[in-house]
């Protein structure tokens, strides 16, 4: 790409008197293709706002002295990416993570890593890791459970280690001790604590919030945990701005770990490369009075900033895989056998409490709901907030699994589904490993974007990184070589990363299109994915991120 800034007098002199009275543009891109205008080849951008598409002569009468001209050399422009469940704040981050085990390791399989772990982290203070299998670890072939093998190497420090989905973590006696767990423990609101079957002492796996509760306390006794969490930060940030991410939802923000504290440091610091709507988490366990005070003190729909603050992530279930996703019908097998339909973070009467009352101080909900019995009971809070008046963007993400009964209804209450497609897996309908939880049937019927957005339903896919690839186009990809459970065309996963995702996040008069007046916010790729293949697509180079009008990323630096 070619840069010129200064002006040329014969370009000057033939500025008409009606193109001297224009807004004069702090940027014009040139030369380029551009998404949504086939004839159009340039664009003209003044104070952060798209003044201009069209053609380049045309655009040329805004141009002054200062205005800097970016010859795109053919490239295609786009809508920034809109990443509507992505969590930017931790996924790049060392600081929830002293140690990473290997993930398809067995449970004598993670010896080794735990020794390495061990040996490389002296301290008596918390230790946190990441990465290892539950199947694997908690197999019947194994001699030992996972507390055993854990306490063998940590007996004494606090010890745990996050499962790739976060949904599990696997955690030593000093943590349990220090967590005031034992086997005659309540189990908190959205978790399980499991036991081995044999002698009903504790085996070591936390699920869901039991864990989440672990993990806050570990967290919130890191030395310089405000450096760290700050330089995680940027790191995820600087990761999304290099795929073309102009603007995130926020997959989760645990403010009782300070982490709204880091996130107004940054921008305050002019350190934002994409704005964020940041999703303050709805705490289970605590009652609603300390939570709608923090909420109110935060609350921000300013669209001027780049930090929104006017959802909330809010847990309807769990995951299929532990058993903790909320279903219809009963599991064929599960960890959990005294909760034979999963279970509930906010039990369904309280969740139509909140969502009323969040509406009231100006919040709607992102709410993760994975089995078809939580997808109902949420699309069943929409529909009373709905009969309350409430006007505001709600979204149901992951979605995995949804009663027919329930397909229709995501439009008619004008509810956003917005699903992840970024693994292999979910291309290929590999879902043999829900089999023994759900039979073949339920299987069978697992991730459909398709039914829902053939009913006119606003539909958007998301990465949730980084469980999941961060690259947008690698989900726009995947989501058309799903076939019939996949999106339709190119046009409509490319609307699924962009404006659709827009509308989820109540932003879609400011962003998500390349229109006169909305920010000017791109993903400059080197070549027009409207016409490649999907497997090119996922393979096309991002060559600049632009955010406002300033290059956030820039492939050639």
């Amino acid at each position: 790409m070619n840069r010129i800034y200064p002006l040329t007098l014969i370009a000057s002199l033939i500025m008409s008197s009606n193109a001297l009275a224009v807004e004069q543009a702090d940027m014009i891109l040139t030369n380029a293709k551009i998404y949504g205008h086939d004839n159009a080849d340039a664009i003209a951008i003044h104070d952060g706002h798209i003044v201009f598409v069209g053609k380049a002569a045309e655009a040329d009468t805004y141009r002054n002295k200062n205005t800097e001209l970016i010859d795109l050399e053919q490239a295609y422009v786009m809508p920034g990416f809109i990443d509507n469940h992505n969590h930017v704040f931790e996924a790049a981050s060392e600081a929830g993570s002293n140690c990473e085990l290997d993930m398809d390791a067995s449970l004598e399989g993670q010896i080794p890593y735990l020794k390495a772990c061990s040996r490389k982290t002296k301290s008596d203070s918390w230790l946190m890791g990441y990465g290892f299998s539950l199947d694997a670890i908690m197999s019947e072939d194994n001699r030992y459970t996972p507390l055993e093998v854990i306490d063998r190497i940590f007996p004494k420090r606090p010890v745990v280690f996050m499962e790739q989905t976060s949904h599990s973590m696997w955690v030593n006696s000093a943590a349990l001790k220090l967590a005031g767990i034992t086997k005659d423990s309540p189990e908190p609101q959205g978790g399980k604590i499991l036991k081995d079957e044999k002698t009903g002492e504790l085996n070591g796996i936390l699920f869901d919030n039991a864990g989440d509760l672990i993990m806050e306390m570990a967290w919130n006794s890191l030395e310089n945990k405000f450096e760290k969490s700050y330089e995680g930060l940027i790191a995820g940030l600087e990761e999304s701005a290099a795929h073309g991410i102009t603007t995130i939802g926020d997959g989760r923000l645990y403010w009782k770990r300070g982490w709204y504290d880091v996130w107004q440091q940054a921008e305050k610091d002019g350190n934002l490369t994409a704005r964020v709507s940041l999703r303050p988490w709805i705490y289970p366990t605590d009652s609603m009075a300390p939570q709608l005070a923090f909420l109110k003190k935060v609350q921000s729909s300013d669209k001027s900033r780049l930090l929104l603050l006017d959802q909330v992530k809010m847990y309807s279930d769990g995951i299929i895989i532990n058993g903790t996703a909320k279903t219809l019908a009963p599991y064929l097998d599960t960890y959990i056998p005294d909760e034979p339909f999963g279970i509930n973070y906010i039990p369904p009467h309280k969740m139509k409490s909140w969502l009323d009352t969040l509406n009231k101080i100006g919040y709607s909900a992102h709410i993760h709901a994975i089995g078809d019995g939580a997808v109902r009971e949420s699309l069943n809070a929409i529909e009373h907030v709905r009969s309350q008046g409430s006007k505001k963007p709600y979204t149901l993400t992951h979605v995995e699994l949804v009663d027919l009964k329930d397909v229709p209804r995501f439009a008619e209450l004008d509810a956003t589904a917005d699903f992840q497609v970024g693994s292999d897996y979910v291309v290929h309908h590999d879902h043999e490993w829900a089999e023994p939880f759900l039979g073949a049937k339920r299987t069978h019927a697992l991730m459909n974007p398709r039914a829902i957005f053939d009913t006119g339903a606003n539909v958007t896919l998301s990465s949730d990184w980084n469980v999941n690839d961060i690259n947008p186009l690698v989900g726009i990809a995947n989501s058309l070589k799903m076939g019939e459970t996949g999106l339709p065309d190119v046009q409509s996963a490319i609307d699924s990363y962009t404006i659709n995702a827009a509308d989820s996040l109540g932003i879609s008069d400011i962003t998500g299109s390349i229109t006169v007046g909305k920010s000017a916010d791109f993903a400059i790729l080197e070549k027009d994915i409207t016409r490649l293949s999907a497997d090119d697509i996922a393979d096309t180079e991002i060559l600049m991120t632009v955010l406002q009008g300033d290059i956030v990323f820039d492939a050639e630096e």
